[in-house]
């Protein structure tokens, strides 16, 4: 059902690039840029969102968001929408591995061009992709809950979304850390379809009860970590370190509490400068670097107070 809708959503969205044969200015002479979301009711996307909306602000920039909800197929249709309105350029955070090559390949036949965040489809990549540098950040992470442990423990890991990029190289960079911890022994792994909490929950009370001794939750994002916070505790583990990944508002405060043990911080508000500044640079046929990598800051208590007074 889902394979012929995107199916159905692809053909359409090929046909109305046939239809534009170039971005247009808006009837007031403003740059249009269109921003589409994978999911807004996740902090990062949120934060993202923000920083684009005020930069574009400052800028006299107009910004058309749509939130895809984290459907694939709706997403599709959403950007085929914002290729009808001639935006100049999109702004895009794949809702998903699935379909993710079919918005880029639409906008370019129609001459607009793409800024991916987050995530960059491999198979149609975007004219360029702003991104936190996961692997390098999630082997620093890793190297973290190494020394934190003492080298041993049972490790259970909670990944996000299958074949997104987030997913795809927070897995390589911790495991690069866990080559280099032999005493740690991973014994339970298991992907979550949306990133969320409950899923996070649900995930790591189901691995306590076949593995009781887990000593070490490695959520790949903040909201799944902070679900397997939630299932330690219930399942009454003690001592158990806890990390996740992104730095939301929710994470950070649980580092501050103790509910995690630490994070690494992404730069949601420079990144979504960043992409809007990119936007209209390759609108303005201007050449943008194919990859734009960031840092991310390995956030324990000793330095989140930062961070939650003002989101770097």
């Amino acid at each position: 059902m889902l394979a012929d809708c995107l199916k159905t959503l692809t053909a359409g969205l090929v046909l109305s690039a046939a239809l534009v044969a170039s971005p247009a200015l808006a009837q007031d002479g403003k740059k249009t840029v269109g921003l589409a979301v994978a999911n807004l009711q996740a902090d990062f996307f949120n934060q993202i969102k923000q920083s684009v909306e005020k930069e574009g602000k400052a800028k006299g920039v107009e910004v058309v968001t749509v939130d895809a909800g984290g459907d694939s197929a709706t997403q599709v249709s959403q950007i085929q929408d914002l290729i009808t309105r001639n935006v100049d350029a999109i702004i895009y955070i794949p809702a998903g591995a699935t379909a993710a090559s079919v918005p880029v390949q639409a906008a370019k036949k129609a001459g607009i061009p793409v800024v991916a965040v987050d995530r960059n489809p491999p198979d149609a990549p975007a004219d360029t992709f702003i991104a936190t540098d996961s692997v390098a950040a999630a082997e620093e992470l890793g190297n973290f809950v190494c020394k934190q442990s003492g080298g041993k423990g049972r490790l259970a890991e909670i990944q996000g979304q299958i074949g997104t990029t987030p997913q795809i190289d927070r897995d390589e960079g911790f495991a690069k850390a866990m080559k280099n911890c032999a005493g740690i022994q991973e014994v339970a792994k298991q992907a979550s379809n949306q990133w969320a909490q409950d899923e996070g929950f649900n995930i790591a009370q189901a691995m306590i009860q076949r593995d009781p001794e887990i000593s070490i939750f490695w959520g790949q994002a903040d909201a799944l970590a902070l679900g397997a916070a939630q299932a330690a505790k219930v399942g009454n583990l003690s001592n158990v370190i806890v990390v996740g990944f992104d730095g939301d508002v929710a994470g950070l405060e649980a580092v501050q509490s103790g509910t995690l043990t630490a994070t690494m911080t992404q730069q949601t508000q420079l990144m979504g400068r960043l992409a809007l500044d990119s936007a209209l640079k390759l609108a303005a046929k201007e050449s943008v670097p194919a990859t734009q990598l960031q840092p991310a800051t390995l956030t324990t208590k000793d330095n989140v107070g930062p961070f939650i007074e003002q989101h770097p």
